[in-house]
């Protein structure tokens, strides 16, 4: 029999409702019963695309013995982190605080009826291997402390929030806005950090990092520093190369398990696709390298045809796993593509991909790398370069079409507010750079979907699925959706899309504002009581809310006349100032807020006749100006913003303002580029 996770709208929890274990969804039957029985509870967390959740799910939640253990000691909660993010974080920092070294997924929790933690761990085996226990006698174990330690696990509750209060930003009256220093020291630390070899930063395991390279490139054009502009060029083009990228279908997985970003974790999430087509779009921007917008236009490709719902929300993840292993969707045995390809595609296939050298996966199999770049194949084949695109397009659709009829990996096909958001910015920014108008129909499907369905008399939810939206919307879903909203309004401007920010503006600070202190919690001041209530700095897998929130702020500010978002942002400023000086590589999204906030941008206004203007618009988009909001405005637009209220002509006029000061109207595109040029750019 199912049990209470069928009723779920997660694919996560729904993977989990025939397993045997008495799980409950988080709520307040769960809680509640632990209370009244005073149990212990078995806090679970996963998600649907990892591959460890899914190996315990088979060791130990589908066998009857195992769950006959955890049914006898607990009440179990089964979380999907995507939806819960809050719990998450809570019990992440707990792992932290407990182990002394970061956490994962699946997360285990052994926690009071009150959510107070006396154990946190991650993946266990059935039986014991790893020098882990295994799971039923580490149930045993947790169930003996329960009953023989209740005073010790009592105590942790005050430990716990003091641990928790010194994440706390501190407070004080004294604080101001940080100066120029944080941004040069994040950026003495990145550039500290890379890998020159490999690109990227560290060891293995690697992991993209959009905002931090978006960062490295922005201070590297701005200040002259071509060592920090290499920093992210470079490893963006060592991710292009590498199997980090689905190289036959566009999409980048979530790390690299090794340095050289050979072979991945095979999982593909839509916030690491969103910000990452936005940035390679950027990148192509500010150094034209051709890598890039294929890159680009692979990933876009890809998000449109296999994660844009038919109601127009993104869906959430691709599962690494497939007929039982890791990655087989995506391996190749090199005698099977010489068997399946004419032989001269075979052979560019060899050098292409360097199938010539030894298996890079388990000492077996191929999983797909760039040995030889697209663009010295000609050279290389002696073809020219239109019949090698066209041999290479054409081995790349034959195999496509084989692994088209393999077994998919699973889509996790709930739509989230907050990745969606990512992902409309990032689709944005790539259609207004490459000229891609069936990219920008893509966005703001995505966007009308959101508006339609998870915004609900002013307020936000965070998570949709088969018809109904749910789950109170974090400070990551307002300032993401904001950001995507003024995104958006460049890409191809629509009134709409900016009083639609407004309304976010309003809420996010009205909801999620500490008045006292300044900054933004992650939870709103309505939302359910939990261990702790978090206010988060730090950038992770995806921009911290906080520092996204300020940005948009500010931004809006910039082009409504609206100080009081001004204001809020510069409160926020001033709370996470300590942060900034003491770990600036690690806030690299609040210090391009602070960035702004110390030297606004430029915004660039164009009106006229929509012909015209398109021309225009294309031309200054094509060029990478960090600085610079764009706006392209036809003649009949109303309701324009006080920044933006220029007047109408019969030819386009271009308005270039910092700060409250404008040059006079520019009507020459050729002067237009002079003005914009900056450090050698040319429009």
């Amino acid at each position: 029999m199912p049990n209470r996770l069928a009723r779920e709208t997660s694919p996560y929890l729904r993977q989990h409702a025939g397993n045997p274990v008495d799980w409950y969804p988080w709520g307040a039957e769960a809680l509640e019963r632990a209370r009244r029985e005073d149990r212990p509870i078995l806090l679970s967390i996963g998600y649907s695309a990892c591959h460890w959740c899914h190996v315990m799910a088979h060791e130990s939640f589908e066998d009857e013995a195992v769950a006959a253990v955890m049914n006898r000691l607990f009440v179990n909660i089964k979380v999907d982190r995507e939806e819960r993010p809050d719990l998450d974080q809570i019990y992440q920092i707990a792992h932290q605080l407990f182990s002394r070294r970061p956490g994962g997924w699946p997360l285990t929790v052994f926690m009071s009826p009150e959510q107070v933690p006396f154990f946190v761990g991650t993946y266990f085996p059935k039986e014991p291997r790893f020098k882990l226990p295994g799971f039923a006698e580490l149930c045993e174990r947790a169930g003996e402390a329960w009953r023989q330690r209740r005073g010790d696990i009592a105590g942790q509750k005050a430990a716990l929030a003091e641990a928790f209060a010194r994440l706390a930003p501190p407070r004080g009256s004294d604080r101001a806005l940080p100066d120029e220093g944080p941004l040069a020291a994040a950026l003495a630390g990145l550039k500290e950090g890379y890998d020159p070899v490999h690109g990227g930063f560290g060891s293995a395991p690697k992991f993209p990092h959009p905002a931090e390279l978006e960062f490295c490139l922005r201070r590297g054009t701005i200040e002259g520093d071509a060592a920090a502009r290499q920093v992210a060029l470079h490893t963006l083009e060592r991710m292009a190369l590498g199997g980090i990228f689905d190289q036959l279908g566009g999409g980048f997985a979530r790390y690299s398990v090794d340095a050289g970003w050979t072979v991945p974790h095979f999982e593909k999430m839509l916030h690491d696709n969103g910000a990452l087509l936005g940035l390679y779009a950027e990148a192509w921007r500010a150094s034209g390298n051709p890598l890039f917008r294929w890159i680009a236009e692979q990933t876009a490709d890809w998000l449109v045809r296999e994660m844009q719902s038919p109601e127009g929300g993104y869906y959430s993840s691709v599962d690494a796993d497939s007929e039982g292993e890791e990655g087989r969707y995506y391996l190749w045995d090199r005698e099977e593509i010489r068997r399946l390809v004419p032989p001269q595609e075979y052979a560019l296939a060899e050098l292409h991909w360097g199938l010539e050298a030894p298996p890079n996966f388990e000492g077996r199999l191929w999983h797909l790398n760039v040995r030889v770049p697209r663009e010295a194949l000609p050279a290389r084949i002696g073809l020219t370069e239109d019949a090698c695109a066209l041999r290479l397009a054409s081995l790349r659709s034959r195999l496509l079409a084989v692994r088209a009829r393999r077994e998919r990996p699973a889509t996790d096909t709930k739509v989230l507010t907050a990745w969606n958001a990512l992902a409309i910015a990032g689709m944005a920014r790539a259609a207004s750079t490459f000229g891609r108008p069936e990219w920008l129909a893509s966005a703001r499907r995505a966007f009308d979907f959101l508006r339609a369905s998870m915004w609900r008399e002013g307020r936000l939810l965070a998570s949709w699925m088969d018809g109904r939206a749910q789950h109170n919307a974090y400070l990551d879903d307002y300032a993401y959706l904001l950001a995507a909203s003024l995104e958006l309004a460049q890409a191809q401007f629509d009134p709409a899309a900016i009083d639609f920010a407004r309304a976010l503006a309003e809420a996010l600070i009205e909801r999620f504002e500490d008045r006292e202190n300044g900054g933004f919690y992650f939870t709103s001041h309505d939302h359910e009581a939990l261990l702790a209530r978090l206010k988060l700095n730090h950038d992770g897998p995806t921009p911290s809310g906080n520092g996204v929130a300020v940005l948009a702020l500010l931004r809006l500010s910039w082009i409504g006349d609206t100080p009081r978002f001004a204001r809020a942002a510069e409160r926020a400023l001033e709370c996470f100032a300590p942060a900034l000086a003491d770990a600036p590589a690690a806030n690299v999204s609040l210090l391009a807020a602070l960035e702004e906030r110390l030297r606004p941008p430029r915004i660039v206004v164009l009106r006229g006749p929509q012909g015209s203007l398109d021309e225009w618009r294309e031309r200054v988009a094509r060029t990478y100006l960090p600085r610079t909001l764009l706006f392209s405005i036809p003649n009949d637009a109303r309701g324009l913003p006080p920044a933006l209220g220029k007047p109408a002509s019969d030819n386009v006029n271009a308005w270039v303002c910092e700060g409250v000061a404008c040059l006079a109207p520019i009507d020459s595109l050729e002067q237009l580029a002079i003005v914009l040029s900056s450090k050698g750019q040319k429009v």
